[in-house]
């Protein structure tokens, strides 16, 4: 189990998406495959990571890893519609075992979100305060959810459409949530919620027709109180 706490020190949006490389491949591979519109390769393993945070804020994400080599990626298109990784935001690392008895136990969630094909599905109602959360990947392709809180008056069309052509203040507030993971994969985070209005959104292409899964209903507004 490890837990990657990401600082956002730029001036828009970014998450760290976790990919294992497997099969042998380098991150030059990688690089080449990001770069064709083909759905990814299956030595490609999305496996989560913190999701996108505002400038000046921060998350979590814990999961647990399994040696191998893997990239920290970008994927936040915005300003400009050119995801972050293309102006070389994508690193490599590897990561080995751990010493026996050295690794640490998972945390424990007071709240489980499954992802499935396409739903976010709550074990309970999101109330105000601490939370840690089990995200479950559910479906059969890869999804993520991304937190937000909403300005008042705004919903999740309107940061739909700030994303698309940035003008102003943004809608939302960018919480975190867990970067893109294919089925099976589980990740925690943890969030400290005040009472006001969330979206969850899942931004992945769909494997089949390549639309984005909010596209497909993928996306969720709850009201904390």
């Amino acid at each position: 189990m490890t837990t990657f706490h990401l600082i956002n020190d730029g001036k828009a949006p970014h998450h760290l998406t976790l990919i294992r490389i497997d099969s042998g491949k380098t991150l030059a591979d990688l690089e080449h495959e990001l770069s064709m519109p083909a759905a990814p390769p299956t030595w490609v393993k999305e496996v989560g990571g913190p999701n996108a945070v505002g400038p000046g804020q921060a998350d979590d994400a814990t999961l647990d890893l399994t040696p191998g080599s893997y990239a920290m990626v970008c994927f936040v298109p915005i300003p400009g519609n050119v995801p972050h990784f293309a102006k070389g935001m994508i690193h490599a690392f590897t990561v080995t075992a751990s010493p026996p008895g050295a690794a640490a136990a998972a945390p424990t969630p007071d709240e489980t979100i499954n992802l499935h094909d396409y739903a976010f599905d709550l074990s309970a109602p999101l109330t105000a305060g601490k939370h840690t959360i089990e995200v479950t990947n559910a479906g059969s392709q890869a999804h993520e959810v991304v937190l937000m809180k909403l300005a008042p008056g705004k919903t999740i069309q309107n940061v739909l459409d700030w994303m698309d052509k940035p003008a102003g203040p943004p809608p939302a507030e960018f919480l975190g949530g867990v970067a893109g993971m294919d089925p099976g994969f589980v990740n925690y985070f943890s969030v400290d919620l005040t009472p006001g209005n969330y979206g969850l959104v899942c931004f992945l292409s769909d494997a089949k027709d390549g639309k984005p899964h909010f596209a497909h209903g993928m996306m969720k507004t709850v009201t904390v109180m």
